[in-house]
């Protein structure tokens, strides 16, 4: 369905836009391992998209780019080009294209292909980032709320959450660079998040308790691998959110209008 400006296509490039901050950050620090992770991570997606839009005699689309960089970014490093463009095909085939493509999927492909790569090859570290690349998150989260593409109430919530947690001393300082990073590329997916009012704010705080929870007690386990987790987890009870937000309305419009 089509509202004026607003296709599938225009959020894709709204959404490539804002995470051109935390791309050009990342890739400048990173060097050209970064670079390269990211060309051959855009390749498979877009081998992938374009089998399932041949198939389907559908028009291209941007949405191959999208998780991209998110996969790119947060898989377990040294995994070489055989295990990242398994894990790549997994998460693009089963995450999405089996559902019909981007807009359709009900979980993020992007997570879906980390989750894999980190429960399949468990021995492989996962990445950490420097400080200027985790501040990076911000102007993406900033310009997609300014864009409409990311849910403001999400993105607060999971904010207001965490610097609670953190203040009381439950999430430490050190899972929020990655938490952050995730929260912006994984968890706002305008796809697979919240549709709701209600559901977005419950969608980012559920997100950052996951992160809280698990921070505390899974030992052992990287940041990025607790971040990762508990999106998977958050993406999946999305639909439960929602559900719960609709008759939450249902029963205040009741009482409203004098209804049982």
């Amino acid at each position: 369905m089509t509202w004026g400006l607003w296709t599938r296509e225009t959020v894709a490039l709204m959404l490539l836009a804002a995470y051109l901050p935390l791309a050009l950050f990342w890739i400048a620090f990173e060097g050209g391992e970064a670079a390269a992770r990211l060309g051959v991570t855009v390749l498979v997606l877009v081998f992938w998209n374009l089998v399932f839009l041949l198939a389907r005699a559908q028009p291209p689309s941007l949405a191959a780019a999208v998780a991209a960089l998110a996969i790119a970014m947060l898989a377990p490093e040294g995994l070489g080009i055989f295990r990242l463009a398994l894990g790549i095909s997994f998460g693009a085939v089963m995450g999405e294209l089996v559902f019909g493509g981007w807009g359709r999927n009900v979980v993020n492909p992007a997570t879906v292909a980390l989750s894999f790569l980190g429960f399949g090859f468990p021995t492989f570290d996962w990445p950490s980032f420097v400080e200027p690349v985790a501040w990076a998150a911000i102007p993406v989260a900033l310009i997609g709320m300014a864009t409409g593409v990311m849910a403001a109430a999400l993105l607060l919530s999971a904010l207001i959450v965490a610097v609670g947690t953190t203040a009381a001393g439950l999430l430490p300082e050190t899972v929020l660079p990655a938490a952050g990073i995730v929260l912006v590329l994984l968890v706002a997916d305008p796809v697979t998040s919240a549709a709701t009012p209600l559901g977005r704010f419950m969608n980012g705080a559920l997100y950052a308790g996951l992160v809280t929870l698990f921070a505390m007690h899974w030992t052992g386990a990287a940041d990025v691998q607790i971040a990762v987790a508990a999106a998977l987890l958050t993406s999946l009870t999305v639909p439960l959110l929602d559900e719960a937000a609709v008759a939450i309305w249902l029963s205040q419009r009741r009482r409203r209008h004098g209804r049982t």
